[in-house]
């Protein structure tokens, strides 16, 4: 896992930081936005809770390793790009961060391929194919 920010500019939701958490088998990522740092903890035990109570067996570990560390960095980074390239595409505001970086996080889960497995995240982490055929370009009416 990684947290990013402050960030220079504030969401639309008045967010200012970013939690990236990723499963290291899988890949599979998702991000927590929320407006001061202390905000982490209670995201987590909500986020540990959800996850053990969606029965879901699996391994859940803090990150240990350089390696691990620089796969959240790395992921980090990707999505900022992507939501860089995103608004910047759509012609879109910078507060409108967040949603980027959500449908950026979103969107890689669906199509990036996990090299080692062959599938998607998506596909390694709920065991079936993900739908994508009502995804739109981002920032479309």
């Amino acid at each position: 896992m990684d947290l990013f920010g402050p960030t220079s500019v504030k969401s639309l939701g008045r967010k200012s930081y970013c939690l990236v958490v990723i499963n290291d088998f899988s890949r599979y990522t998702w991000v927590f936005f929320f407006s001061t740092k202390d905000e982490t903890t209670e995201i987590l035990k909500s986020f540990i809770l959800r996850v053990e109570n969606e029965s879901i067996t699996r391994q859940i570990s803090a990150p240990r390793t350089p390696q691990q560390n620089g796969v959240a960095e790395r992921r980090n980074m990707t999505l900022i790009e992507a939501a860089i390239t995103m608004l910047s595409d759509a012609k879109l505001p910078i507060t409108f961060w967040e949603k980027a970086v959500n449908t950026a996080c979103y969107v890689q889960k669906r199509i990036l391929i996990v090299k080692s497995h062959g599938m998607t995240p998506y596909d390694i982490w709920h065991k079936r194919k993900p739908f994508i055929g009502f995804l739109k370009p981002f920032g479309c009416q």
